[in-house]
């Protein structure tokens, strides 16, 4: 039987893209998962989620990863919600593993509910029946879980440690709740009355910069 995990890095960030990833492997290979020691990307250095991302991808079927921009998430959100937005990013996910079961850390405050969605996205797609286990932590009970979380959390990095190579500036994790993070939205709007495409305008750190800059004016 084929496995899937499903996680997410960046869904809180006002900077950058959030990436969700999913990661397929053969059911009777969750030990050697959890025998690589995976757990939570959150609770692990960065120099050992890149170790231990190369091991998952070489015992892993598959492993996708699904990027969101900011501009992206912002235009989506002018129609629709983020646990909407969520929805739509881990069906997609699913419908290109179609694995026979799936393992995912529910989004939704109603984990029964997210996994009931997802069931329904993909057998409206795919003709065939699938479980799916949603969870609240799963990332922290599931292997499977943990091993997509690294795969999402290091692509994540990879991509933010680019974008501030490509613009010349450390601007920290990319979370609202970071200084340094901040500072350069802060920062940002006293220089040019505006924000580029990778700060997610829809954020309320984002806003309220852009509504203090106005005042300002």
């Amino acid at each position: 039987m084929k496995i899937a995990g499903i996680d997410e890095a960046g869904k809180g960030a006002v900077i950058g893209t959030m990436c969700i990833a999913g990661v397929k492997i053969d059911s009777e290979l969750s030990n050697a998962l959890k025998n690589l020691g995976v757990k939570d990307s959150k609770k692990i250095s960065k120099k050992k989620r890149e170790q231990l991302a190369y091991q998952i991808k070489k015992y892993s079927d598959e492993c996708f990863i699904l990027e969101v921009e900011s501009k992206q998430i912002d235009e989506l959100r002018s129609i629709m919600t983020m646990n909407n937005i969520m929805e739509m990013g881990f069906s997609k996910v699913l419908l290109k593993l179609v694995p026979d079961k799936a393992f995912v850390d529910s989004i939704d405050v109603n984990a029964d509910r997210f996994g009931k969605l997802l069931t329904k996205n993909f057998t409206e797609k795919i003709k065939k029946p699938i479980e799916i286990i949603s969870e609240h932590r799963a990332d922290e009970i599931y292997p499977i879980v943990s091993a997509a979380s690294i795969i999402a959390k290091v692509r994540r990095d990879e991509l933010i440690d680019a974008l501030k190579n490509k613009i010349g500036m450390d601007f920290g994790s990319g979370y609202p709740s970071d200084p340094k993070t901040k500072k350069y939205i802060a920062d940002c709007v006293k220089k040019n009355n505006s924000l580029p495409d990778f700060v997610r305008h829809s954020w309320k750190t984002a806003e309220n910069a852009l509504n203090l800059g106005s005042k300002r004016k």
